[in-house]
């Protein structure tokens, strides 16, 4: 996909996230974004148990990344120091997070030794990965796009991940 397509795909993702957020009369908020079948992103404290959370690696034109069971890439986000996710609200409709209820589990090229999890303020756990909060994003729609690489939303870049626990900046 060429990077105008990209942007463009991008664009119209954080416009239909701000007209979500900008209505009127209503507290609650939707997504069209539909958790990957068998992740758990999404998933909250008082969800019931699923299983624990695989992460694999897939190759591409960036490189090897970081991907979910389901081939799904996974982000992580500059603006988050250290392993404390700072994506809630709009960010996190956008770039939902993975979430695990128990370990998560190491597949291809990935070390289980960099995989942890996290508490969000909702309570639920967040998938590391070398202290990074692992994220996907909402305008992927198929397994092995990356179509939120290098976007700026939310106000710092977004990156996919190598087996190294390094951001990949490039795309």
């Amino acid at each position: 996909m060429t990077r105008p397509l990209r942007l463009a795909v991008l664009a119209l993702a954080s416009a239909l996230v701000l007209a979500a957020c900008g209505s009127s009369g209503s507290s609650s908020t939707s997504s069209s974004y539909t958790p990957p079948a068998g992740s758990t992103a999404g998933s909250t404290a008082g969800s019931s148990p699923r299983p624990a959370s695989v992460v694999g690696t897939k190759t591409s034109s960036l490189g090897t990344f970081l991907v979910d069971a389901k081939g799904r890439a996974l982000y992580l986000w500059d603006a988050d120091q250290g392993s404390m996710s700072t994506c809630s609200g709009a960010c996190a409709q956008a770039w939902p997070p993975l979430t695990a209820t128990g370990t998560p589990k190491a597949s291809g090229q990935v070390k289980s030794s960099l995989l942890g999890t996290t508490m969000r303020s909702d309570g639920s756990h967040e998938v590391t990965y070398a202290g990074h909060p692992l994220y996907y994003f909402a305008g992927d729609s198929a397994p092995k796009q990356t179509n939120g690489q290098g976007s700026d939303s939310f106000g710092s870049p977004w990156w996919v991940i190598s087996p190294a626990g390094q951001a990949i900046q490039k795309g």
